[in-house]
């Protein structure tokens, strides 16, 4: 039984592509399978590079949680300060995942020219800031230096820039506002870099200085800061770490996540993964279809050899396991066909940047892409074990072949 089931096999598998009726349908299905891979890793390698993207340009603003005082204070601007003399600063030892914590202070200021102004935040910034997320930004000069005396060094961003026609190396005052009773205080500052994070929400806000700055403008102590911002090396546990660093931080300061201060842009991103899972299920359900009527042709077309298959002893679900054999093959090939293709449009995209994207409506200039080799995998393997699971069902139909009737069709 065994050599006619292998002669079954080799039947069908070469003469798969010659029958004049099944060939095409059998194309079809390959290229159903291969169209719903590359569809399926595009929408994947896209949400998350756009998911990711967004949230490094948030978080390189405003850190991944942030430590404030206690006040009913929402604005942008630094008004009740915090003594950098804490347990937690500079090692935030007590919590698990957290990598840097820096102290920083905002004010409310504005930029003015001779045939302009802009209003703008002066977020002042020490030496133990992180400018990790500042380097991928920097298009023009260098970042500022702020570890040594207090400099009137400014880093803008771009959008500012051509609003007010600044360049590198340019100098502009700068107007802080004091009590009601009290005229505006004049700082002139040099701007040495320019960055474009992409994100024109905050871009067209904020200017980074010297926090000496900021300090001495609001009468503080040389140790004294408005907030601390904390970093942690797991974004996914954003939510969970909050919760540690404010139990760990004493019970007048407040600490609180960028996913509730900028709730309406992360829950917005949230959307991408109900997007992404509703693409996967319909290219799947659509590629199975394919494949379920590519099986039946198949099952069609060998009527004749079920029968004998049957007449000389075989069961019906070894019969079925040859077509299955052969369904998974044209599955793997699909598989193959749409990983080589989907990938190779993924490194494009990464690389050459060929699709751009509108920066007002996405935050970003170009499609960003993430490639991991964990959702590629995941996606291949689950693809062809629901494809397959797809086709045990229409498999059926092998057991209602009579082996008598079967011999005599054709």
């Amino acid at each position: 039984m065994n050599f006619e089931l292998f002669i079954a096999k080799r039947i069908i598998g070469n003469n798969t592509y010659k029958s004049s009726v099944s060939a095409p349908i059998i194309k079809i299905g390959i290229a159903a399978i291969a169209i719903g891979i590359i569809v399926m890793l595009i929408a994947i390698a896209t949400g998350l590079g756009l998911q990711q993207k967004i949230r490094d340009k948030v978080v390189a603003f405003n850190g991944h949680i942030e430590i404030t005082n206690y006040d009913t204070n929402a604005s942008d601007e630094s008004q009740v300060p915090i003594s950098i003399d804490q347990d937690f600063y500079p090692d935030f030892t007590t919590v698990e995942g957290v990598k840097h914590i820096q102290g920083v202070a905002t004010k409310f200021a504005v930029i003015r020219t001779e045939t302009d102004f802009e209003g703008v935040v002066v977020k002042g910034v020490g030496a133990d800031y992180n400018w990790e997320y500042f380097k991928a930004f920097l298009i023009d000069g260098r970042l500022p230096d702020y570890s040594k005396d207090r400099n009137e060094e400014v880093l803008i961003s771009k959008y500012l820039a051509n609003r007010l026609g600044f360049n590198v190396g340019d100098k502009f005052q700068t107007l802080f506002a004091e009590e009601i009773d009290k005229l505006p205080r004049l700082m002139s500052f040099e701007i040495v870099g320019i960055y474009n994070s992409g994100f024109q929400e905050l871009d067209e806000k904020f200017c980074i200085a010297d926090l000496r700055h900021i300090q001495r403008l609001n009468r503080w102590e040389a140790n004294q800061i408005g907030n601390f911002e904390v970093f942690i090396d797991d974004f996914s546990k954003i939510e969970e770490k909050t919760v540690e660093v404010f139990k760990e931080v004493p019970s007048l300061m407040n600490a609180t996540s960028i996913t509730r201060k900028y709730y309406t842009i992360f829950e917005w991103i949230k959307i991408f993964d109900t997007n992404t899972y509703g693409i996967i299920a319909i290219m799947i359900i659509v590629a199975g279809i394919n494949m379920i009527t590519a099986l039946l042709v198949l099952i069609l077309e060998r009527t004749r050899m079920i029968g004998i298959l049957k007449a000389l002893g075989s069961s019906n679900w070894t019969i079925r396991k040859v077509f299955l054999y052969n369904a998974s093959y044209l599955i793997g090939l699909g598989l193959l066909w749409g990983n080589i293709i989907g990938l190779s449009l993924l490194f494009a995209q990464k690389y050459l940047k060929l699709f751009p994207l509108n920066p007002d409506t996405y935050y970003v200039n170009t499609a960003p892409v993430y490639i991991s080799w964990d959702y590629i995998v995941i996606l291949n393997i689950g693809t062809f074990i629901a494809c397959l699971l797809m086709l045990l069902i229409p498999s059926i139909i092998i057991s209602k072949i009579s082996p008598v009737k079967a011999i005599r069709f054709d």
